[in-house]
């Protein structure tokens, strides 16, 4: 189901600055946990939004309740391509007995904002929003179109957002050549002064497997030399410990030279172990998990009763892989299976690396750096996955980037997903005025 929902005419100019913390209180308020709710009031919300300033928006539902909303701001020079600015309107659920704050009342405490959603991603929702609001309600046009998409079901990888909407309304993206969206652009510090501004043109990939041991049903007081439980505990125990061996790729290479360069230390491509304990530990634990592949055994079941060995058993296992290194992951996987266990794919998405070498990059740069001259931007590869692994496939070139300015003693990383998610007032005030310098020269 689709719906239009007309701007309004607004005599005033917004001011992105003053609301945006508003914004992101609001938009926290509306509960998106995903599977156990939906996007549509946060949609609803959200184009009604889009509409007062002035905006003409679609709300999009691929299924009843799951809705995104894009809208499309005409620039000066419609001959260039359009830039994408994307967001998820989903959470992943929250407990509140695990929280110190009700996580879907939007609490301000301590300057900072706090509840589910406010780093992933209501805080980019709220800027993209608060900014695009402003720039249209001033009379101002950026250079080139400004597509923006609030998009339905990325915690749960996308199927009822980013993927259905590229196979069905592929329409929404025509002109789209880049796309700006989460997993890059937040600080991180280097010292009691710099902070580093990750910008991640760069995601592994995902390969989500089921594996099957098959072996000899039986008595389970009896020996039995193919038991499945035996031969899937000795696969998952051997994949568990397996280390997968190190690959440099470009972006986590661009990110390891310049911090070594800043803190005047020598990297060595051919001996990484040695330039990490240069580098320091802090250094070490952001790109540890970007250096390799990898897989870890989440899940295992089988068996229905204690006397009885059952003939198959079964486990999961979370594989990631780095960009060009699928068929290598794969292979090497499957060297740790025996005979008797095989594999299959529950989810399987692609890896990608995009230029970091690019003008919008450049613009991403400059923005931060007006902004905070002691910030560092740097290449960086998310070890997960985002909405941009649907956009890629449409030849959008993507980077992840919100322009997040942390407290250097709140670990942003172990936020998402975690208990007591919260976000610094100024920081949302930050990233409206990086987005605001951005929109103004991409």
């Amino acid at each position: 189901m689709s719906t239009n929902v007309a701007p309004e005419v607004t005599s005033r100019t917004i001011d992105a600055e003053a609301e945006v913390v508003g914004l992101c209180q609001d938009l926290i308020r509306f509960d998106t946990s995903n599977p156990t709710s939906t996007e549509r009031a946060a949609a609803d919300y959200v184009a009604a939004k889009l509409a007062e300033a002035g905006i003409e928006s679609e709300l999009i539902e691929s299924e009843p309740g799951r809705a995104s909303v894009f809208a499309r701001i005409a620039g000066e020079d419609p001959s260039r391509g359009a830039l994408l600015l994307h967001s998820h309107l989903d959470v992943v659920p929250a407990d509140p007995a695990d929280w110190q704050v009700d996580p879907f009342a939007g609490e301000i405490r301590d300057g900072y904002l706090w509840g589910r959603g406010a780093i992933d991603m209501k805080d980019t929702v709220a800027v993209f929003l608060a900014t695009a609001r402003e720039l249209v309600s001033s009379g101002s046009r950026p250079p080139r179109d400004i597509v923006l998409a609030f998009l339905a079901d990325e915690e749960a990888g996308g199927k009822l957002g980013s993927q259905w909407l590229v196979a069905n309304r592929p329409e929404l993206f025509e002109g789209v050549t880049e796309a700006i969206g989460e997993g890059g652009g937040f600080s991180y510090p280097l010292d009691d002064r710099r902070r580093l501004y990750p910008i991640e043109n760069a995601q592994r990939g995902q390969a989500w497997l089921r594996l099957t041991a098959r072996g000899r049903a039986g008595h389970g007081s009896s020996p039995n030399e193919e038991n499945a439980v035996t031969a899937l505990a000795d696969a998952i125990s051997r994949i568990g410990h397996h280390k997968f061996p190190i690959r440099l790729i470009d972006s986590v290479r661009g990110l390891l030279e310049r911090v070594a360069e800043i803190r005047g230390v020598v990297f060595d491509a051919d001996d990484i172990e040695a330039s990490l304990d240069r580098l320091g530990p802090d250094i070490r634990e952001l790109v540890e998990v970007v250096l390799r592949n990898s897989a870890n055994p989440t899940m295992a079941q089988a068996g229905y009763q204690i006397n009885v060995i059952p003939g198959v058993a079964t486990a999961g296992v979370d594989g990631r892989f780095l960009p060009g290194q699928e068929e290598a992951f794969l292979a090497e996987l499957d060297s740790l299976l025996q005979e008797s266990v095989t594999r299959e794919f529950i989810h399987r998405d692609i890896a990608m690396e995009t230029s970091y070498q690019v003008p919008l990059v450049e613009a991403m740069a400059s923005a931060l750096i007006a902004e905070d001259p002691d910030g560092i931007p740097t290449p960086y590869c998310n070890p997960g996955g985002t909405d941009a692994k649907a956009l890629s496939k449409l030849g959008i070139n993507c980077y992840g980037f919100k322009g997040l300015r942390m407290p250097h003693d709140l670990d942003y990383a172990r936020l998402f997903h975690g208990v007591d998610e919260r976000v610094p007032l100024d920081g949302l005030t930050f990233g409206v005025r990086v987005m605001r310098r951005l929109l103004a020269a991409c």
